[in-house]
């Protein structure tokens, strides 16, 4: 037996929806702050900021590639979110 949705709990869903997105979105972006204050500071205690010097931190390459996958994890959301407000 095919289950019946009522229009307006599919529109509470997906708002619901989009809310947790932008939410999730708003968090990563802060972290995203958070990772690019922790890499200058890494780069100003070793004195090096040029992430091709041998003599760059280890540490602050770590969080540069933590927080571009989060940047791009960020892009993704925002595309599942404008789609899906695009389609509600």
């Amino acid at each position: 037996m095919a289950t019946l949705y009522r229009p307006d709990t599919l529109r509470e869903t997906a708002s619901a929806h989009r809310l947790q997105i932008a939410t999730l979105i708003s968090d990563l972006s802060r972290l995203v702050n958070v990772l690019t204050a922790d890499v200058e500071h890494e780069e100003t205690r070793a004195g090096v900021r040029n992430p091709t010097d041998p003599a760059y931190p280890v540490l602050a390459r770590t969080l540069c590639t933590r927080r571009e996958n989060i940047r791009a994890t960020i892009a993704t959301l925002e595309t599942v979110a404008n789609g899906s407000s695009k389609a509600a």
